[in-house]
């Protein structure tokens, strides 16, 4: 008798990325609905991702932008003559603004302090202003002018009233020229501001000539008078530096220029808070998606153990399994991410409209989001993937 041939070598078996592919699919697509409620945490995750990113993005150039038109440009003085020297008297000159008119950048720039006689009208607040300080808050006026240097020079008795002060003295216009009584002296309400965009609280005062105040109620008590100046936009540091030296270069020591904060920091700051708040609220949504998809996964796993046995009988090995699964959570997570990455660009286009801002995303945020959504599918899946490697074809029997 001849010997039997000895059989060949068993081929190894294969499957491919393509095959891995259309395999997860199908199992996706075989159960829809619960596809899509697994996904739900990732869209959310990478939606809040998305958004946090430029919203935050959005408020920066925001805020870039209003911090350049307003607080860069402007830059206070203080007097602390009395600090230094309780005898020294006040700070300012009587010529400070034509002092400063010396400094390049300057725009306006004028003295201004709280008037305290023993009566106002309607208990406001009563305020020397100089020309140069009452445009530097860049009023905008309801009716009528701000007084200007004239009036300063002649002591003229007006007055700029704010529209709180107006309407609880029921003045609604200028064409009778109304007056009011301030310590018993009469002003002539020349104009009624709007708004202004810098010093708010001097729409619930009333705003006189700096002279006139001086003539009435005498100089400012120590401390208490304030220069305001608007700059030129890049100008506010430079200012800031000479503008002691210029007003009293006899002792620079006795008046304080405050500069306005590096805009860095304060941008800074504002998206550190907002973004460090959101993120963790999108870190939660992430980590909510991640359970889900391993939760739909290791069901998937237990309910598909006799399709696992089959093919494990059939000659698929292990990794063949765990790579079906794997990319089953993988894609799973990436199409939660192109989910999530539209609504969070859609949710910033959207507040962006109804603010009237402009929004700003970056291209590295919006590409990076589907990527996250990939890894969390993959993260999530690696323990169903590998409980699914090690099922035989005996234990699938038996189940």
């Amino acid at each position: 008798m001849s010997p039997e041939p000895s059989p060949g070598p068993v081929p190894r078996t294969r499957l491919s990325p393509r095959d891995t592919l259309s395999e997860a699919l199908a199992g996706i697509l075989r159960r829809p609905g619960r596809a899509a409620l697994t996904a739900l945490g990732t869209v959310l995750g990478v939606g809040s991702f998305v958004a946090v990113l430029g919203l935050t993005a959005t408020l920066s150039a925001r805020i870039d932008g209003r911090f350049n038109s307003l607080t860069a440009t402007e830059v206070t003085v203080e007097d602390v003559a009395a600090r230094q020297d309780e005898f020294a008297g006040p700070g300012f000159p009587a010529d400070a603004e034509r002092r400063l008119a010396r400094l390049a950048g300057i725009r306006d720039a004028g003295v201004w302090w709280p008037v305290r006689p023993d009566a106002s009208p309607g208990d406001a607040p009563v305020l020397a202003v100089s020309p140069g300080a009452l445009r530097a808050t860049v009023p905008r006026l309801r009716e009528g002018r701000l007084y200007d240097e004239f009036a300063e020079r002649t002591r003229q008795r007006v007055a700029v009233i704010g529209p709180g002060v107006a309407d609880r003295l029921g003045i609604g216009t200028l064409s009778t020229r109304p007056a009011i009584r301030i310590d018993g002296e009469p002003f002539v309400v020349a104009g009624v501001l709007a708004d202004v965009r810098r010093q708010p609280d001097t729409l619930l005062a009333v705003q006189v000539p700096r002279s006139t105040a001086e003539e009435l109620w005498g100089p400012p008590a120590p401390g208490a008078a304030r220069m305001l100046i608007a700059t030129e936009l890049g100008a506010a540091r430079q200012v800031a530096r000479l503008a002691p030296t210029a007003l009293r270069p006899d002792h620079p020591e006795h008046l304080r220029a405050v500069p306005p904060p590096d805009p860095r920091l304060l941008r800074s700051s504002v998206t550190s808070d907002l973004g460090s708040l959101f993120l963790l609220l999108a870190g939660v949504c992430l980590v909510i998606g991640a359970v889900g998809i391993a939760n739909t996964t290791l069901v998937a796993v237990l309910e598909r153990t006799p399709e696992i046995g089959l093919r494990r009988a059939l000659g698929a090995r292990g990794r063949h399994v765990a790579a079906q699964f794997l990319t089953e959570s993988a894609a799973l997570g990436a199409l939660g991410g192109l989910a999530g990455t539209s609504l969070g660009v859609l949710t910033v286009v959207a507040v962006a409209v109804v603010r009237e801002w402009t929004p700003v995303l970056h291209l590295g945020t919006v590409a990076a989001a589907p990527l996250a959504g990939l890894a969390t599918g993959l993260l999530a899946g690696l323990y169903p993937a590998a409980r699914a490697a090690r099922i035989t074809p005996a234990e699938a029997l038996r189940r």
